[in-house]
């Protein structure tokens, strides 16, 4: 035979593109256990197991080179794709197309239903991939890293399944596709439907096919009445429904910790070095969930976090509470930097642990109590707080009295600045406060007297320090000029009246200076990394409440809307938005953000009976 001839009939090569590049157009799914995110082309990207703050197996969104570890399911002749959710649940469906027209879905998941009086919510990735339409031809490529990314596991192989051996963890991929072609990457023709389930290295109970199937059913099924267990708003109700589900994907059941967001190192703003690890559970944040949903009449979340909660009470013994904690109840949360890894789009370092650890933020003794205090009064809880919860907040409380005009490095967590920060003056006050009513719900009129006597001490002071009589503003400190969006949370918890001249006067002047149309930043002055360049979007929300409770609820409609389109495809949002060409930045799903989507809509919408 001819050399023209060996030429002619050779088979042409598999014509797969790279991959996506790194980019926030993701989706998650999670079962309160641990999550994963799963990039448009239904390439799961980041996962850390056995929890959120764990071994990321799956780290190309942080090393997007070669060396990077994913799971992809990817089409021969990729044109194509749509993704979206299904409706009110945490179940993602992924369609590829290629160049002829041909397709195939994907359906990914981890599984979470009621079983056996209790949450079923192992830890497993459960893909599902069938064919749509002709017979495309598929590659499954799945690696796995360990020792965040510098150890390949050792692979061993079962009669339908593989195993993934490491040194500190083990998982297994029960799969009805072929093996061979799983292990050696080879193309092949989707004929019918394919299961693959990831998880802990134990035999499954029933067939792979029927598991899968079963699962699906059983988690659709979860979310589905979740969902409609809601109490939501008239207008926006889609946006809200994934906001409260991306919240609720942020706890950590187990023990009732709530991750500020499932990333770590993803940067504010690009080459900023703004890289910092959100995969813990700071006490602010925390709060703004547990207060979103329980907007919502979601009550069982702030049961969960209740739980840990009160153990970081019980630790502390009255004195000093970190602002952040690991989401087993660790203390220490060391902060390094792992060179080996790249970072998002070659953007590093890659910060593991959080010295924010370390800090005194003095918000926190207000958080505490905030997150606590519905618990005291609302009758549905399975565990209404009593005097025994009253007396171990009232410790708190005393250590809000102790620092509320000490200097601390404030919620935006300033590595070499220290004053004494409004925000965080009122968070104290607003610790006092609430145990003031929490006592008239108690009937004990004396703690009544003794902790409505400091908030108003703490009222007058702060009224009068953090003024500016210069920029006609409330200031970022006491006896400072500079301005800050915290200052907004003074309405959040009922400080100031909305239409006090004063506080009207500080929206307008932060509206001015901090305003980049309408998105928000959160301080003017230069901090330990220059000017911030990235709007955060929590402030952006923060203006909308306050342009809604002043008044100018039109005004707050707009930038509303604005930041919905600012979402991903899927509706999700990271921390930052950039000012100018729209793109997300900062960990993601950021829950402060996905908080805001809820707190906008419930003031904003009309109300159910302007309908029905």
């Amino acid at each position: 035979m001819s050399s023209s001839a060996n030429a002619t009939s050779a088979p042409p090569a598999p014509a797969f593109p790279p991959s996506a590049p790194p980019s926030l157009a993701l989706g998650v799914i999670g079962n309160c256990g641990f999550s994963a995110l799963v990039d448009a082309r239904g390439r799961i990207v980041w996962c850390c197991l056995p929890r959120f703050d764990g071994d990321p197996v799956f780290n190309a969104l942080l090393d997007p080179g070669d060396k990077g570890s994913a799971f992809a399911i990817e089409i021969e002749n990729f044109s194509h794709s749509k993704q979206w959710y299904e409706p009110n649940t945490a179940v993602l469906r992924t369609q590829l197309f290629d160049q002829a027209g041909q397709g195939i879905e994907i359906t990914d998941f981890a599984p979470r239903f009621y079983q056996r009086s209790r949450f079923f919510r192992p830890i497993t990735l459960v893909r599902r991939v069938r064919p749509l339409q002709g017979a495309p031809r598929i590659r499954v490529s799945l690696d796995i890293r360990y020792d965040w990314g510098r150890s390949k596991p050792v692979i061993t192989q079962g009669s339908n399944h593989l195993r993934y051996v490491g040194d500190a963890l083990t998982l297994r991929l029960n799969t009805d596709a072929p093996l061979s072609h799983l292990q050696s990457r080879q193309p092949f023709v989707l004929t019918r439907e394919h299961n693959f389930l990831l998880g802990a290295d134990e035999s499954l109970a029933d067939g792979i096919a029927d598991t899968a199937r079963l699962f699906e059913e059983e988690t659709l099924s979860y979310w589905c009445k979740w969902s409609q267990r809601l109490h939501i708003p008239l207008e926006w109700q889609p946006a809200v429904i994934r906001a409260a589900i991306t919240l609720k994907l942020s706890l950590f059941e187990d023990t009732g910790a709530i991750v500020a967001a499932m990333t770590t190192s993803i940067p504010e703003a690009p080459n900023s070095g703004r890289n910092w690890d959100y995969r813990f559970c700071w006490l602010r944040d925390a709060f703004f969930v547990v207060r979103a949903l329980n907007s919502l009449s979601e009550v069982g979340t702030m049961e969960d976090y209740l739980r840990w909660l009160s153990n970081v009470v019980v630790q502390a013994g009255g004195g000093h509470i970190q602002p952040l904690y690991g989401i087993g109840l660790e203390r220490e949360l060391p902060e390094a930097c792992y060179e080996h890894l790249g970072g998002y789009r070659n953007m590093g370092p890659v910060r593991v642990g959080n010295q924010a650890q370390e800090h005194f933020q003095h918000d926190v003794y207000g958080n505490v109590v905030l997150g606590a205090a519905q618990s005291f009064h609302d009758h549905r809880l399975l565990h209404q707080a009593g005097e025994a919860e009253f007396l171990r907040l009232e410790a708190v409380g005393e250590q809000a009295v102790r620092n509320y005009d000490k200097p601390d490095a404030g919620m935006w967590e300033l590595r070499t600045r220290a004053r004494v920060h409004t925000s965080s003056a009122l968070m104290c006050w607003a610790a006092c406060d609430r145990l003031g009513k929490i006592a008239v719900t108690l009937k004990q009129p004396d703690r009544a007297i003794y902790w409505h006597g400091h908030a108003n001490t703490m009222r007058e002071r702060i009224l009068r320090e953090s003024w500016s009589e210069e920029r006609q503003a409330f200031a970022e400190s006491f006896g400072g000029r500079d301005l800050d969006a915290s200052v907004l949370l003074m309405i959040e918890v009922g400080f100031i009246d909305p239409k006090d001249p004063r506080f009207v006067a500080t929206v307008d002047a932060l509206e001015k200076h901090l305003c980049d149309g309408p998105y928000m930043r959160r301080y003017e002055a230069p901090d330990d990394f220059g000017k911030p360049e990235t709007a955060f979007n929590i402030c952006t929300f923060w203006r909308i409440d306050a342009l809604a409770r002043i008044g100018r609820k039109e005004q707050a409609r707009e930038i509303f809307e604005t930041m919905l389109a600012a979402r991903n495809h899927l509706g999700l949002l990271s921390e930052d938005t950039h000012p100018v060409t729209g793109e997300m930045w900062g960990n993601f799903p950021q829950t402060y953000s996905m908080v805001g989507i809820i707190n906008a809509a419930v003031r904003l919408s009309a109300p159910w009976d302007s309908q029905v």
